[in-house]
């Protein structure tokens, strides 16, 4: 799945970024709405990651999905 995919089916997908990052909330899933930075910014604030490790785990998650 690439990154448009994942916008446009955000309602669908977030169910999953929830399951690999359960510290963000559904406000912070609506507020993000596919938005590959908003997404790596959420994951670095709620796990202390580096902006590096944010885009390696986003990176990832799309990988598999």
């Amino acid at each position: 799945m690439n990154w448009q995919d994942i916008e446009s089916n955000w309602e669908q997908v977030k169910d999953e970024a929830r399951k690999q990052w359960g510290k963000l909330t559904d406000e912070e899933l609506a507020r993000i709405a596919g938005k590959r930075e908003l997404l790596t910014g959420s994951v670095r604030n709620a796990y202390g990651k580096t902006k590096e490790q944010a885009e390696q785990e986003v990176d990832y998650w799309m990988s598999r999905l």
